[in-house]
């Protein structure tokens, strides 16, 4: 897996399951990504994480041992907000954790305190938080004649918590396309929007990609369908029988420790 010459490869690197599992760091995450900037190698970690805000992440980072910057973190809620300010949208019914909030500024409110309409209702990883009344709230602005758009921010399908595998925001997403008769626009992986936007985050777009992830389907399906080359890591939510779907990583790692070795062995030169 050459890299041509001049060329400055980027890893998109996910968090929960990658470099965390919960609030456990994965053991070598910290030497790995201390070797990434040495290395000088850029990268963005690209989570579908929406319970918590970019600050409260890198929070999460630092106090795991890693340094990192707040423009090094990609989220569906950065990319909400690129796509309701290219559209003009305002008036977004946002159905987020309270701390997510902060990210989307002045645009939208939360999806339980809105009036009767929105142009937008902005769905995300709710957890506990969902009940009956919410999400019933979320169809019946979704039923205004106005029908507003439902964004989706990411369509991952679960992830692994401390006590075992939760749901996450792909399932609710279904639920409410099924009963509104509508189809969500996804913001967030496994969407190949998502992807090029991350990838466009960089001062220079890289020609030489690399996702890695934890998840077959978010991660390297998405990252596959965007052109991105693909690392599987067997931590998080890694199952062996994801190796036996259609859907082949070019890579395979145990974790991310086990990057730099994989690096210097399989790839040229960027000068």
């Amino acid at each position: 897996m050459a890299i041509q010459p001049g060329d400055k490869p980027a890893l998109l690197i996910d968090l929960d399951g990658v470099i965390y599992q919960g609030d456990k760091l994965i053991a070598g995450a910290v030497d790995a990504i201390n070797w990434i900037n040495t290395e000088g190698i850029q990268y963005r970690y690209v989570t579908n994480t929406t319970s918590r805000s970019r600050l409260k992440l890198l929070h999460k980072l630092d106090h795991l041992g890693i340094n990192g910057r707040l423009e090094d973190i990609f989220t569906p809620i950065i990319a909400a907000m690129q796509w309701l300010n290219n559209h003009r949208i305002k008036n977004a019914a946002l159905f987020v954790p309270e701390d997510a909030l902060s990210d989307f500024k002045e645009i939208g409110q939360p999806g339980s305190t809105t009036g009767s309409e929105a142009d937008a209702i902005v769905i995300g990883d709710l957890g506990d938080e969902w009940d009956y009344s919410l999400l019933n709230r979320a169809f019946r602005l979704l039923m205004h004649e106005s029908r507003p758009v439902l964004i989706a921010l990411g369509m991952t399908r679960y992830w692994r918590a401390a006590d075992g595998l939760r749901l996450d925001v792909a399932p609710f997403i279904k639920a409410l396309e099924y009963a509104a008769s509508c189809k969500a626009k996804v913001i967030g992986k496994p969407s190949i929007d998502f992807f090029k936007l991350a990838l466009n985050s960089f001062e220079e777009i890289p020609r030489t990609a690399f996702m890695i992830g934890d998840d077959i389907v978010g991660d390297i399906q998405g990252a596959q369908k965007a052109g991105i080359n693909t690392i599987l890591v067997k931590t998080g939510k890694f199952r062996e029988q994801d190796l036996a779907t259609d859907i082949k990583p070019d890579v395979t790692l145990e974790s991310i420790a086990n990057l730099p070795e994989w690096w210097q062995l399989n790839t040229t030169s960027r000068a």
